[in-house]
């Protein structure tokens, strides 16, 4: 993917580059995060005056990310559903649902994972018992 204003980042320079952005005034967007099948891409997205800035950092699988919610609050629920949904563990985040802001226990670990090898639920694949005298 080839985003327009997009720097390459790491996860040694993310909070540099980051409270780069946040003295600028910029204002956090949200993240994106990609399983690439060779890890996890994820995405920052920032606004300045309408201009958006990306910033781009490939994390291996089994890899911690720092949290950013010491410069940009806001981005605890993100981050609470990116670790939800792929499994990432942010260091560092303010408020941590331990996986589970919109998972249940049982839900399955990483749904949107490639990698996660899950079967389908029984409960989703299974049609609803039907009531009586209704068809």
């Amino acid at each position: 993917m080839n985003l327009l204003n997009s720097t390459e980042v790491t996860n040694d320079n993310l909070l540099h580059e980051v409270a780069l952005l946040h003295q600028q005034e910029c204002r956090l967007v949200t993240l994106t995060c990609l399983d690439t099948g060779a890890g996890h891409d994820v995405i920052y997205h920032f606004d300045q005056n309408y201009l958006m800035i990306h910033l781009r950092l490939h994390l291996p699988y089994q890899h911690n990310l720092c949290s950013i919610t010491n410069l940009y609050p806001s981005a605890m629920i993100v981050e609470n559903e990116i670790k939800d949904h792929f499994g990432i563990n942010f260091e560092g985040l303010s408020v941590d649902f331990q996986g589970r802001l919109l998972l249940t226990e049982d839900a399955p670990k990483a749904p949107m994972n490639k990698r996660c090898g899950m079967e389908l639920d029984a409960r989703i694949v299974s049609p609803a018992p039907k009531k009586e005298g209704v068809e």
